[in-house]
């Protein structure tokens, strides 16, 4: 796909991330959401794909450490595994919204617009320098796939526009065929296996 094909994707998976958001009850902020996070801090960490291109497109990077949007995932597996700094950190963003938890997402995404460029130039991420066309997908993976744990956590629809469906479920695929779990992958998709208990690519 093309830097532009990326940038509609990203927009349309922030556009129904915000729509969802939309949908959150006044007196449902507080309430529990995803493990221990709370709605407020759902949210919070959903912004952060929003802070993420804006903070990353003002730092260019000289060097392309990380090939694509697989190898991003593969990079950070060791942050991943500290779910005490990503905790921290959406904690934190919940806060940042401040009263008005909607209108702050809402100006996060423009900013987030905004910041995006037309040269596809390398940026740096906390994975290292890479092209912001094989970053892009990685922030449409984790507004689409947080956007379905919001709308459950609220009690409406999950579903999820076509293009962003297919952009997680490639990013998904691929991350676990480069970790060696190709056939494991492939026995469960057709009836064949199990992928396990809690199994998850990231």
């Amino acid at each position: 796909m093309t830097l532009q094909q990326h940038v509609e994707t990203y927009r349309l998976a922030g556009d129904h991330a915000i729509s969802v958001a939309a949908q959150v009850p006044a007196d449902r902020w507080d309430t529990p959401a995803l493990g221990t996070w709370s709605v407020r801090t759902l949210v919070g960490h959903i912004g952060r794909s929003f802070t993420t291109v804006v903070d990353y497109a003002a730092r260019p990077a000289e060097d392309v450490d990380v090939a694509d949007a697989p190898a991003y995932y593969l990079a950070i597996a060791a942050i991943l595994a500290d779910s005490g700094q990503i905790d921290a950190r959406a904690v934190q963003a919940g806060l940042a919204l401040g009263a008005d938890p909607l209108a702050a997402l809402r100006e996060l995404q423009d900013r987030a617009v905004a910041a995006l460029m037309s040269d596809d130039r390398a940026i740096t991420t906390i994975a290292g320098g890479m092209h912001l066309s094989d970053y892009l997908p990685t922030r449409i993976f984790e507004l689409g796939l947080h956007s379905v744990d919001l709308a459950r956590a609220i009690g409406v629809p999950d579903a999820l526009p076509p293009e962003i469906v297919d952009c997680i479920l490639g990013l998904a695929v691929e991350v676990a065929r480069r970790r060696g779990d190709g056939p494991a992958l492939m026995s469960a998709l057709t009836g064949r296996g199990d992928l396990g208990r809690g199994y998850s690519v990231v």
